[in-house]
């Protein structure tokens, strides 16, 4: 085992400007940890926003972001009987996945399926949970009815869009660029659209037959959560992911009461802390799901653990499609 090893480093809270690569030193594990060598590293908005100081979990620097990872477990707590040296997986914690190794609670991390590579691993998991925990649990999606998934190109977006598809759903997806629209048609959605569009609600209701989408799916929030609300049928649900766009919208009352719609937050992780039972069930169905290669990710940009700021940077001017990658070298 190195004494040492090599990190991403958020410094300040200035954003991506302040990520510098410094060498750590390594420490021994506590009871129930295991020690993963890093191979890739996931890119979520959340790691963005952490390196403001916007983010809910607001860490002082220095800190290392990176909250999704996988790799190979290189070391072992006395105590741990769940995993072996060498074992492949995946895991996740509030951060210090932007480094060469990191320190989990073995409880932290899961099995690498055989379906996925490191790199697909590391943007998996994160994703997969939002996006079941919202389609499955939340809105009890159906096959035929339509969804409407604002912010689609992203991380979660393409996760909610792929298993809308595989609950045989019709998805609606927003892109706010060809290329964007282009991987939401690849990736199974029926039809995709600008969020810029000022008719974007009325071509909704067109391509639903007049009714409007039975589910909207928003991790944007913003003026595009009214638009969306304008676009759901009679009985819809909404469902408030999160606020990728900054700005948290504030939804009418008397226009949910008028078109009888439920406005229904959501939160994956804390929802499976809260309910076990819910958290293993989901965790079989992840599994399933993972293996059959279900909401595979779609990833536009890899990156060397020396570049994250250039990475960080790309999220932040919105140029990534679907996931970005941190590809670790050891």
């Amino acid at each position: 085992m190195s004494e040492t090893y090599r990190a991403a480093v958020c410094t300040a809270l200035t954003g991506p400007s302040s990520i510098r690569i410094e060498e750590l030193e390594t420490k021994p594990l506590k009871a129930g940890e295991i020690r993963i060598a890093v191979k890739a590293a996931g890119l979520n908005f959340p790691d963005l926003l952490m390196t403001y100081g916007k983010y809910q979990f607001r860490p002082d620097p220095p800190f290392i972001p990176g909250l999704e990872v996988a790799g190979e477990i290189t070391e072992l707590a006395p105590d741990v009987t769940s995993f072996l040296a060498g074992d492949r997986v995946m895991g996740g914690s509030k951060g210090n996945g932007l480094a060469q190794q990191i320190v989990l609670p073995a409880k932290a991390a899961r099995p690498l399926p055989e379906a996925l590579s490191f790199a697909e691993g590391a943007c998996w998991h994160g994703a997969a949970i939002t996006a079941w925990h919202a389609l499955h649990d939340k809105a009890i999606l159906q096959e035929g009815e339509s969804i409407l998934i604002l912010g689609a190109s992203g991380g979660v977006g393409m996760a909610a869009v792929k298993l809308a598809k595989h609950k045989g759903a019709i998805v609606i997806a927003t892109g706010s660029s060809d290329a964007k629209r282009q991987a939401l048609a690849q990736a199974g959605a029926d039809h995709s659209l600008d969020p810029a569009d000022p008719d974007l609600a009325a071509k909704v209701k067109d391509l639903t037959g007049g009714k409007g989408v039975d589910v909207v799916f928003d991790p944007v929030g913003g003026d595009l959560a009214i638009t969306g609300t304008r676009a759901i049928s009679w009985g819809g649900r909404y469902l408030i992911v999160g606020f990728a766009s900054g700005d948290i919208p504030s939804f009418p009352a008397n226009h949910a009461l008028i078109k009888g719609y439920s406005l229904i937050g959501l939160r994956a992780g804390e929802s499976a802390r809260r309910d076990l039972k819910l958290a293993k069930r989901s965790e079989q169905a992840l599994r399933k799901l993972a293996e059959q290669g279900i909401m595979r990710p779609h990833i536009s940009n890899s990156f060397a653990l020396d570049d994250a700021g250039d990475a960080l940077r790309m999220l932040e001017q919105r140029a990534v499609i679907g996931r970005a990658v941190i590809n670790v070298a050891n």
